[in-house]
């Protein structure tokens, strides 16, 4: 037992390490580098103070569209940048950024990047990638047994097929979902006779080969706006995605989701995909996979996985349960950009059949040939940089354990924050964490206890104040610049499903300690009693 914690403090060391950049070069870049995710504020001095500008301010610095007729030494540049675009950057690194599902990258990843851009591969095809390209199909193979947990045998047999792919790399979960619904979209209404498949003869012509009266694509209350754009742009249409209400606890509910599947089936409406939502967006709550996998199998339609926030999960044996039943959907998306530390656009999409992707196969004479394992002819976007590489390191670099180290801690955090949170008379935790995020908001004692008491309508009143104090703290917390959370409206099953604006935290930066969120509840506390005097009508409340 004692080499066991021996060993796991061994690899918390290490892990917090890697999120801190070690000594860099006396330069201006190399100096931003080891800055940019320690201390920023105190590396720009005087410069921090353009971060609180409005944003029309910022945009005067970049409103020249003239284009320059001189060239410019890289050093002069390079304090150029740091004058008009990092002194105003947002610091994404910094501990007490908790609002948004973007977080600190361990120190290797500049390096490592450096290589990937000097390298400068395109994944379209094998002459412009070559190892780059066994590369991805392996990091897809690795994330598809994540998800899938096949025998060995099967990867041996599809990880490098040529006219077969087990996912596909994209710049984020909005691709991802769009390439899943693609496929589920063209293996459903594929060639047929005479009937040469959707993907050529278009929706009407389909729809008139098989009899549908149209297509819907079904997820909880809590989808991401992505699945819109989905419906959009494969000719279903936005009110084709049809939102299904959630329980007290953010997930969608199944009855109703029935409910639904009859109704449309009566109606000749052919169910195309049933989406569940592994770490919503808004609260990290996971769908009930299982159930949603039995209903998509009842109604014999696709039923893919958005675990675009909480897929990483899997990696973490505590808490892959979670997940149950993921490992029954066609296809499931994940951002590996959001909890596996990698840097902005890398999205992936796996399919449990790798035979799937051949219903969006594409071809070009030039470039993507027949039977040549070019990864673009399976995919939406053509040339890609080789952001694979960058999972493929953070997999061997970090490791499953190690990466099971970083997601239990958010966990716990997120669940010790919800704790000081329910103990503070003068907060509501309004959703508590399923992952690392959850939702509350500033509602003094005196308040609170009226909104329990009180008629509809006071609590009606009472809310609309609330949303206002909460939004005047929320711009006052980023303003100040010391920490950042964000904000989002959500139905509160507690008032009866009303709109409700909440404060929203995301805990995925390993280096944000149990201090910096006492601290964060402090500022919130303090501008919350100098805000409310901006609003005179709470004074018949306090």
């Amino acid at each position: 037992m004692a080499s066991v914690k021996k060993a796991a403090k061994a690899t918390e060391q290490y892990l917090h390490r890697i999120f801190t950049i070690p000594e860099a070069p006396d330069s201006t870049l190399g100096r931003i580098e080891k800055e940019i995710s320690e201390n920023l504020a105190g590396f720009l001095g005087d410069r921090i103070v353009a971060t609180n500008n409005a944003l029309t301010d910022i945009e005067n610095d970049f409103c020249d569209a003239t284009l320059p007729e001189e060239p410019e030494f890289v050093s002069d540049h390079m304090h150029h940048l740091l004058d008009k675009l990092v002194s105003q950057s947002v610091h994404t690194s910094s501990p007490s950024f908790i609002g948004h599902m973007t977080s600190a990258l361990p120190y290797f990843i500049l390096s490592l990047t450096k290589l990937m851009v000097g390298l400068n591969q395109n994944l379209v095809k094998v002459e412009t990638s070559k190892a780059f390209t066994p590369l991805e199909r392996q990091v897809l193979g690795m994330m598809h047994n994540l998800v899938y947990q096949e025998q060995e045998s099967f990867y041996q047999q599809w990880m490098h097929s040529a006219n077969h792919s087990l996912g596909a790399f994209c710049s984020g979960g909005t691709v991802a979902n769009i390439t899943a619904l693609w496929v589920a979209r063209n293996n459903l209404l594929k060639a047929d006779g005479s009937f040469k498949g959707v993907a050529r003869e278009g929706l009407f012509n389909a729809f008139k080969h098989y009899g549908y009266d149209g297509l819907a694509i079904l997820v909880s209350a809590r989808g991401h706006y992505s699945l819109k754009k989905s419906a959009d742009l494969l000719g279903i249409g936005q009110e084709n995605v049809i939102e299904i209400p959630t329980d007290e606890f953010n997930k969608i509910d199944c009855q109703k989701l029935l409910v639904k599947c009859r109704e449309l089936t009566e109606k000749n409406i052919k169910i195309l995909s049933i989406v569940g939502v592994a770490g919503t967006t808004e609260t990290g709550n996971i769908d009930p996979l299982d159930k949603l996998a039995d209903i998509a199998q009842q109604y014999q339609c696709n039923f893919h996985v958005d675990a675009a926030w909480g897929g990483a999960t899997l990696l973490s044996n505590k808490y892959r349960p979670l997940l149950k039943g993921i490992e029954r959907a066609d296809s499931v998306t994940i951002d590996a950009h959001k909890q596996m530390y990698v840097p902005m656009g890398a999205g992936l999409i796996v399919f449990k059949d790798p035979t799937a992707v051949s219903a969006i196969e594409h071809h070009a004479e030039y470039i993507i040939r027949k039977g040549a394992k070019d990864l673009g002819s399976h995919t939406l976007e053509g040339s890609r940089p080789g952001m694979a590489m960058l999972v493929y390191s953070c997999l061997h670099i970090i490791s499953r354990p190690g990466y099971e180290m970083l997601f239990n801690q958010g966990i716990e955090k997120a669940n010790y924050f919800a704790d000081l949170i329910d103990q503070h008379s003068d907060f509501e935790l309004i959703t508590r964490p399923e992952l690392c995020l959850l939702t509350y908001r500033y509602v003094p004692e005196s308040v609170q206890k009226i909104l329990k008491t009180g008629t509809s309508l006071q609590q009606a009143k009472i809310n609309v104040l609330l949303d206002k104090l909460t939004k005047i703290i929320q711009k006052r917390q980023r303003e100040n610049g010391k920490s950042f959370v964000s904000r989002t409206k959500i139905e509160a099953a507690r008032y009866d499903g009303a709109k409700t604006l909440v404060f929203r935290v995301v805990l995925a930066n390993p280096l944000t300690s149990r201090e910096i969120l006492v601290d964060i509840l402090q500022e919130q506390c303090e501008l919350a009693k100098e805000s409310i005097s901006l609003l005179p009508e709470f004074n018949e409340y306090i």
